[in-house]
């Protein structure tokens, strides 16, 4: 039996719900977000369940198995790497003692009863044919409305030490025939969105463009498909093939970590920065795919200043995402190899997110902090677009702009409060207001566009400007032009004159659909 649970529920339902399934073994998966919660829970489940043994797998107990039960003694064993074929065997031990033992099970460490309960270490397992993982999804009763996420290819070429990806050299690819059915069986469906997790997609062209071809040639119109790659070993052929894609059929998860050329040295990372501008910038151009791009704070040689350098020219790309990660450092990875040169401090706990390096003080990193969280706020949202434009060019540059309103929310307190939309752009105004230099009209008629794009108000806010003296001129166009009441016109302080329609929305923004009618307004109904 598969039990699902989150981080989020109470430990108390979560004890209840697994003591009321009497099981005979439980096995958990153990990841940096939930190896704390696993670890306090399996304590309690022992006391209630001596008779049950408790196992451990995933890559926050794989590297350092033997360790992870000497500190957890409720736990009876651990699977090592990869677990597909473990826990098959693992499962036809319990059921039916074949293998006879669990010594006869490579990579597992367990503790042995005949020897007094001594940790045996299997060793570890070789590596499987990724074609013989099973298809997880043929019941998507279970996964109606969720992401579905889906593997093609397991490994990585790169040595990024920051990454355990990196540890496993041997890079495998599902059959491509396989994936073309299994992905078939997901248009079939009209699943929302597949979320592809290999490490690097088109590291191998010919696996890419196989997979890329078939989506755009099946297209549903509905399914998503989401793509991790490295942008500079896009070939032309791709981008061509990228092109022609209808807009929202795939989205881009772009790593550029840093641009500092000598971070990307010594974190053991391939990546030209120019490079991979261009390529950015032309998918951009094509107006049809989401791009997300993200960078890592507290990597080596990254100071404040240079992570500054580093912000301004990723954001200068305009992706449709821009997220700024923190270091975390690994169990396994060549990155915790190297803290003590590179004066690496981190937490104890999960997710071991750094604390200060060589070239990054703690002040600093909650600087950043702040930054990352203006970043989320207003960029990622996408609700802010033509604001931010506007407000950008009262800063030397957008991160002394992010930098200035996380010490405003700071100041007043808001950094803790959970704020409606709305009041986001009414903090955006008093922000601006003690900027001196801002002209608060022109602000708030960017910001109403920004509002209008997203949906049509039902009331209007407090920074809007008065629409009276020209209901008789938009109701004349209106009844003219039989534009339908779920549509909004909005005449600007300028004397813009804006159509928004809301039946027709862009799918990479879902703004509506914005028209400039001022010239058709003022030529056939006059102008007030």
């Amino acid at each position: 039996m598969i039990k699902e649970y989150t981080i989020n529920q109470i430990r108390d339902d979560i004890l209840k719900d697994i003591y009321l399934e009497q099981p005979d073994v439980v096995c958990f998966s153990c990841y940096i977000w939930n190896i704390s919660f696993v670890r306090e829970l399996v304590p309690d489940l022992k006391k209630i369940l001596p008779q049950v043994e408790f196992w451990a797998g995933g890559p926050e107990v794989s590297y350092d198995a033997v360790e992870f039960l000497k500190k957890n003694p409720a736990f009876f064993g651990v699977m090592v790497g990869e677990g597909e074929e473990t826990f098959h065997e693992l499962a036809g031990y319990y059921i039916e003692r074949k293998p006879e033992t669990l010594s006869g099970i490579r990579g597992v460490a367990f503790r042995d009863e005949n020897k007094g309960r001594d940790i045996v270490h299997t060793g570890w397992r070789e590596l499987m044919d990724l074609s013989k993982v099973p298809f997880a999804y043929s019941n998507l009763t279970e996964f109606k409305n969720r992401i579905i996420y889906y593997e093609s290819s397991r490994g990585c070429p790169f040595s990024c030490s920051y990454c355990l990806s990196s540890i496993d050299k041997k890079l495998r690819f599902r059959d491509i025939e396989l994936v073309k059915k299994e992905l078939q069986f997901f248009i079939d469906n009209k699943v929302p969105q597949v979320k592809f997790v290999d490490r690097t997609f088109n590291c191998r062209h010919d696996h890419a463009m196989e997979i890329w071809r078939y989506i755009t040639e099946n297209d549903n119109g509905i399914t998503n498909f989401h793509f991790e790659i490295s942008a500079d070993l896009l070939r032309a052929e791709e981008l061509a093939l990228m092109k022609t894609m209808r807009p929202g059929l795939i989205q881009l998860e772009i790593g550029v970590q840093s641009t500092n050329p000598q971070t990307i040295k010594a974190i053991r990372r391939t990546m030209d920065f120019e490079k991979l501008k261009g390529i950015v910038e032309q998918i951009h151009s094509f107006g049809n795919i989401h791009q997300h791009l993200d960078l890592i704070a507290g990597l080596p040689y990254e100071g404040y200043d240079s992570f500054h350098k580093s912000f301004c020219d990723v954001y200068a790309l305009r992706p449709e995402q821009f997220q700024l990660g923190f270091l975390k450092v690994l169990k396994g990875s060549y990155m915790m190899e190297m803290t003590g040169e590179y004066q690496i401090l981190y937490k104890n706990r999960e997710p071991y997110e750094v604390l200060s390096t060589a070239w990054l003080t703690y002040g600093e990193i909650l600087r950043l902090k702040m930054v990352e969280s203006m970043v989320e706020v207003y960029y990622n949202s996408g609700q802010f677009k033509n604001t931010l434009v506007f407000l950008e060019k009262y800063f030397d540059d957008p991160f002394r702009m992010y930098e200035a309103l996380g010490r405003f929310y700071e100041k007043k307190g808001y950094s803790e409060i959970s704020h409606s939309r709305m009041r986001r752009y009414e903090i955006l105004m008093e922000f601006a207001g003690e900027q001196k230099e801002i002209p608060s009209e022109a602000l708030s008629d960017v910001m109403l566009l920004d509002l209008y794009l997203r949906e049509n108000l039902k009331s209007r806010p407090s920074f809007a400007s008065d629409q009276k003296p020209y209901e008789r001129l938009i109701w004349d166009y209106r009844k003219a032009k039989k534009i339908p009441k779920t549509a909004h016109i909005e005449v600007f302080r300028d004397g813009k004159k804006l159509l928004f329609d809301y039946t027709d929305r862009d799918p990479l923004t879902n703004n509506a659909q914005l028209t400039d009618i001022t010239d058709e307004v003022n030529n056939n109904y006059g102008n007030v």
